[in-house]
């Protein structure tokens, strides 16, 4: 029997000495994490994996894949709540005809979520455990806020109400009762909040979209309860719609809620054609707390709206800044125009490769850059005639090491007679090498991928003998000369190989002197 078989589930009831949170899959797995609740993170030291003890049965677990598309089902059906809950208010014809046998069916679904509701997993905030134990669950729901207020707006005491005794009421208590429904609205936002957080969802149009509905969902209430207001006015006709509508109440639905939703809208964006307008005191008083709340809505709509469009230029705007700064320095101290070009091609590389530099990186944990850095580069550098033959152990630790960078076209990466202090790897693009003699600069060579330069510079410390300058747009990697030599001094083995490497290729290339080997190899012992 292996371990997982052999002890119970990990619940907030028995802990070992070292606290760890199991995400256990009921079903399916977790195929973006980015999407799940910052609640079910798990906190540090905690372990997560396929092989954790599963939960008990007939629990489901929050992040559920099939619990999660339910709860998208319903989100839809809270759509439908929030449109007809105010209408049927307002228009009680169709409370108890057209929309009834809807509610009824909407209402049956959110029963059905109450129940679930106590077979769902939740999160012990004090321990970071998924709580699984029924009676837990079940205490802390109905303990909870949420259970009144999910069993008073799923009930529908209309139906309730004609069943016991027979009548039909058309009075208003059962339409502000209805209004309970609207409870349901915080699904709505938790699900945006979710889609908020999911990367592979776009945030601008996932925060357009909300804003939309939320500016809809005003627009529709406001609408509905000024249609009300004018139905219990005594005087019919000294109404905002009973002065342009005769006999507005018998007349069709549709026409009623189509002038309601015009006034709202109109009033909402300020337009006021005064076509519509308030009749009496009542209605004055309601038009002023509309005007009020479009103050507040319309300010949070801009504000939202201001700042997604900034968020999207945000990168051009720090580009732009840079390269005026650029600009500003190279006139201030007279620098050539072709060293100017080359400086503000680099800015401009710079921000247009940003997702590909690993300044992106940063924030991740040592073990994952370099895994990321061995899935990406370990194989340009096994290619490199330097590495060749050389231990596992030297490439795993060399690898992680490198710096990614790009050039763009006509840019010296290498100046000839400058200090050694790094050597490069091509990955992609071209390079060509060149001599300066006699004031007249020489064309020696062209290197491409997997070839490398810079090196002889760095392993036998003396001044570059060559000027590398781009061909064309290059990505290269960057080692570093004193990280090369803290990780060969120990691996004397990997720093002959190296050594030879080198002299089989470049030494009979160029003018290298005994002592210069010998001092290489003696650092490499």
């Amino acid at each position: 029997m292996s371990a997982s078989e052999g002890r119970p589930p990990l619940t907030a009831e028995r802990r070992s000495s070292k606290p760890k949170l199991f995400r256990r899959h009921s079903s399916g797995e977790i195929r973006n994490l980015a999407s799940i609740s910052s609640s079910l993170l798990p906190a540090f030291g905690t372990v997560v994996g396929d092989n954790t003890p599963t939960l008990r049965r007939f629990v489901i677990a929050p992040y559920d894949r099939r619990y999660r598309w339910w709860q998208t089902f319903l989100v839809a059906l809270v759509v439908y709540s929030a449109w007809s809950s105010p209408l049927e208010l307002a228009f009680k014809k169709m409370s108890t005809s057209a929309l009834l046998p809807i509610d009824l069916v909407v209402d049956a679904f959110f029963a059905i979520d109450i129940i679930l509701t106590f077979f769902v997993a939740y999160l012990d905030k004090d321990t970071y455990l998924l709580v699984d134990d029924h009676n837990k669950i079940a205490m802390r729901y109905i303990n909870h806020l949420w259970f009144p207020m999910d069993v008073a707006s799923t009930l529908p005491f209309q139906t309730l109400y004609r069943v016991s005794t027979g009548k039909t009421q058309h009075g208003d208590v059962f339409g502000f009762l209805n209004l309970l429904r609207l409870w349901r609205l915080r699904r709505v936002s938790e699900f945006f909040s979710r889609l908020e957080k999911d990367t592979g969802k776009p945030y601008f149009w996932t925060r357009t979209c909300k804003l939309i509905c939320v500016t809809l969902f005003a627009v529709h209430v406001v609408g509905c309860l000024y249609y009300w207001l004018a139905t219990h006015y005594r005087l019919v006709d000294n109404t905002w719609i009973g002065a342009q509508v005769a006999d507005f109440e018998n007349r069709s639905v549709w026409l009623g809620y189509t002038y309601s939703m015009y006034w709202s809208i109109v009033t909402l964006s300020t337009t006021g054609y005064g076509d519509l307008h308030a009749q009496n005191t009542g209605e004055k008083i309601f038009s002023i707390f509309y005007m009020l709340f479009n103050i507040g809505l319309t300010a949070y709509l801009i504000g939202n709206m201001t700042n997604l469009i900034v968020h999207s230029s945000i990168r051009t705007l720090a580009m732009r800044d840079s390269m005026h700064e650029i600009e500003r320095y190279a006139s201030k101290h007279g620098l050539p125009e072709s060293l100017k070009e080359q400086m503000l091609a680099h800015i401009t590389l710079k921000f247009k490769t940003a997702e590909l530099q690993q300044e992106v990186l940063g924030d991740l944990p040592k073990a994952i850059r370099s895994e990321i850095a061995q899935h990406l580069f370990r194989t340009i550098v096994e290619r490199t005639y330097l590495f060749k033959g050389v231990s596992e152990n030297f490439l795993v630790q060399l690898v992680p090491e490198m710096i990614a960078e790009y050039y763009p076209p006509k840019v010296d990466i290498v100046i000839q007679n400058e200090i050694s202090t790094d050597f490069y790897i091509i990955v992609s693009g071209a390079v060509g090498v060149l001599t300066k003699q006699n004031g007249m600069e020489q064309f020696v060579s062209k290197l491409e991928s997997p070839e490398m330069f810079g090196e002889i510079g760095v392993i036998f410390n003396i001044p570059q003998p060559f000027t590398v300058r781009t061909k064309r747009l290059s990505q290269v990697i960057r080692v570093s000369h004193n990280n090369f030599k803290q990780l060969v001094g120990p691996l004397s083995e990997d720093g002959k190989i190296i050594v030879s490497n080198l002299i089989q290729v470049r030494v009979l290339e160029m003018h290298i002197t005994s002592s210069q080997l010998r001092l290489f190899s003696t650092a490499s012992k």
